[in-house]
């Protein structure tokens, strides 16, 4: 039976580099709105994104950066009427189209639809998230293009727990030696293996390119597209200049 059977994608980072210009963004235009005079800048989301989930990351932000914030007797509600102000601020900023694809991503998933190959999503983003960047950037309907859609709160433990992959596979009813993960950070990374994903491809941005991913199967800076090299950080560099279901076949158990 051919191999890969699936790719699973991580969202934010890996479709498209929608963490600076996109949910930053859409964080300070919340905090604006409920009176807050928090900006976080291109370096403090860069400390931030050591937590994934957006209102798991207002709370660090809370405890490690505004120690001195008095917050309302239900901090919860509080923090999650901020993410829900931040999800429409984001909504509003795809519906302008303003965060591309990264190079290649489109190609690829085009590619492995006319190959029969199964698609899913495995991300900390809420499914509304997902869904407005790829009603943003693909033909309308793209979202059926994917089997599998495991977004925010649908697992109890975010990345770098394992969970999300793990809701994934069983809903694919495939196993972790059948499947290819995409992502972008070392948390990424360390969920997909933690759910028994040998071969994890990392693209790497702004945010995640100084990260550790000795455990990954191959690392570039994009997968690719017409004038756009695939250039390879970690293991082996594809024959042509793209990542393609050639290359990602190469990756691979040998004795498929």
């Amino acid at each position: 039976m051919a191999w890969p059977r699936a790719l699973i994608f991580d969202v934010d980072g890996t479709l498209a580099d929608t963490e600076r210009d996109g949910h930053r963004i859409a964080f300070n235009s919340a905090f604006s709105d409920a009176g807050l005079d928090w900006v976080w800048s291109v370096d403090l989301y860069g400390k931030l994104l050591a937590v994934t989930g957006g209102k798991e990351r207002i709370r660090y932000y809370l405890e490690n950066f505004n120690e001195g914030f008095i917050g309302p007797n239900d901090l919860d509600a509080f923090i999650a009427d901020l993410h829900r102000a931040k999800t429409r601020h984001y909504m509003a900023l795809m519906q302008q189209r303003a965060i591309p694809l990264s190079p290649g991503v489109e190609r690829l998933l085009e590619e492995a639809r006319m190959a029969g190959i199964r698609l899913a999503i495995a991300t900390t983003t809420t499914a509304e998230n997902v869904e407005a960047l790829l009603d943003s950037t693909l033909p309308s309907g793209a979202i059926d293009w994917f089997e599998a859609v495991g977004a925010g709160d649908v697992v109890p433990n975010k990345k770098p727990a394992p969970d999300i992959y793990t809701w994934v596979l069983e809903r694919m009813c495939l196993g972790p030696d059948q499947v290819v993960a995409f992502e972008d950070s070392a948390h990424g990374l360390e969920a997909a293996k933690g759910a028994g994903i040998e071969c994890v491809l990392v693209t790497v941005n702004d945010y995640t390119a100084e990260q550790n991913f000795d455990a990954a199967t191959a690392v570039f800076d994009t997968l690719g597209d017409e004038g756009s090299q695939a250039r390879p950080i970690v293991g082996p560099a594809p024959a042509g200049d793209v990542v393609d279901l050639a290359y990602i076949h190469t990756l691979g158990p040998q004795d498929r």
